[in-house]
């Protein structure tokens, strides 16, 4: 590399600027990248054969071409020319020489617009990692740097398709630049098609999968918001409540059935055969009332769990005209398969239909409860005024008629 003692004072000036003056967020365009430029342009100019005076001239607008990045991000080309022309002016060097270094500074502007061999040379020199190993490393820190510089924030698609879309527009200006590049551009260009198209695949996925996940908790959330859930848990548990309820009925009325049969037996083995003979006369009448209080018990027990079925049968009208509950079996009993299917078939198209049937359903479910428990009500307060009437009339005729229950219980208690 050709060196002399400008090019050694601005290489420290260089250096020290950098490590003083730049912003730790400028990660890719520091000293690095500037002596990354330095060493392609010596090695460009060389095999370019650039005589001495011009490659001092190259390397020069090499080693100021990014200095401009510690006064501002953007228009770094134009500080960069005016820090090199007071420096180089301070050095001595005469004007024309200055000139030139700043019009091969300028060419480094994107997009890249060399007017001369020179201007060729840093050019390639600046992009040469577009043909070297070390592309998708250098990419990697330039894209964080205009994250943090520029306000701009990439996705992995659309930053390939931006180095995918520079790549293909790029050229290298000199022949050597071109015959040592172009074959390892042209692999990174299609490294980086390849990893596009993988990308894309993989956000359309993961887009795919996204908006299954939120289908899926929409329609979740949907189904536990929505009023439906909540009618049909109501009618769900009414109707469980109700059918209960009829059971405990059920189960009431059979135990009065069943202790007024015992009752009744009992009767009818141990009194009746005694008041044929004149001596019991006084029995009859208790007795009679002990018969007519288990009879009414009973009729109104049976009564209590009677079933009451209907015609079993509807008509079409009945079903347009929403007056027939199809749930309840005393309405279609007599009814032909397919003509119920028709008829349920109706009923689970209209939603408003469906639910009148079940209010249906649950109201005159109610309406029998409410006949059950009312039987089921006199059963057992016939019952128990009976039994107590009953026992009265026994204890009455007792006395009456000369048996004094209490005093024979004395006496013998006395004894």
């Amino acid at each position: 590399m050709l060196e002399n003692a400008l090019l050694i004072e601005v290489k420290d000036f260089v250096f020290n600027t950098f490590k003083n003056e730049l912003l730790p967020e400028v990660i890719y365009h520091n000293f690095n990248h500037t002596q990354f430029v330095v060493n392609a342009v010596n090695e460009i100019a060389k095999a370019e054969k650039v005589n001495d005076n011009d490659l001092e001239i190259v390397l020069l607008a090499a080693w100021f071409h990014d200095i401009g990045f510690v006064r501002d991000y953007k228009n770094h080309e134009e500080y960069s020319k005016e820090i090199a022309s007071k420096f180089l002016k301070e050095k001595g060097v005469s004007a024309e020489k200055i000139s030139k270094v700043c019009e091969i500074i300028d060419a480094t502007k994107m997009p890249q617009s060399p007017k001369n061999k020179l201007g060729e040379i840093i050019c390639d020199a600046d992009l040469q990692h577009l043909g070297q190993d070390c592309f998708k490393e250098k990419s990697n820190l330039l894209r964080a740097e205009w994250e943090q510089n520029c306000n701009e924030q990439f996705t992995d698609i659309e930053w390939l398709k931006k180095n995918e879309g520079f790549i293909k527009d790029h050229k290298f200006f000199t022949n050597y630049a071109f015959n040592k590049f172009e074959e390892q551009k042209t692999q990174n260009w299609l490294k980086i098609k390849k990893d596009l198209k993988k990308s894309i695949v993989k956000e359309k996925e993961q887009k795919q999968k996204v908006k299954l996940k939120s289908e899926d908790q929409k329609r979740k959330k949907e189904k536990e918001d929505r009023p439906e859930k909540g009618i049909e848990t109501m009618y769900r548990v009414t109707l469980r409540n109700h059918i209960k309820l009829s059971d405990i009925a059920d189960t009431k009325a059979n135990i009065l059935l069943s202790v007024s049969a015992i009752i009744l037996s009992i009767a009818l083995s141990s009194l009746f055969p005694k008041l044929d003979k004149p001596d019991n006369a006084y029995l009859v009448i208790p007795t009679l009332m002990f018969l007519v209080m288990t009879v009414l018990t009973m009729i109104f027990s049976i009564l209590s769990t009677r079933p009451k079925v209907t015609s079993g049968k509807f008509t079409k009208e009945d079903i347009k005209n929403k007056k027939v509950n199809l749930l309840f079996f005393g309405n279609f009993h007599q009814m032909e398969l397919e003509e119920f299917q028709e008829g349920m078939k109706e009923i689970m198209k209209d939603r408003d239909y469906l639910y009148e049937t079940l209010m249906k359903d649950l109201y005159f479910l109610g309406v029998v409860l409410q006949r059950k428990y009312k039987l089921l009500r006199i059963a057992y307060t016939i019952f128990m005024v009976g039994i107590i009437l009953s026992v009265i009339a026994f204890i009455f005729s007792f006395e009456l008629f000369g048996v004094p229950i209490a005093s024979e219980v004395l006496s013998k208690v006395s004894n």
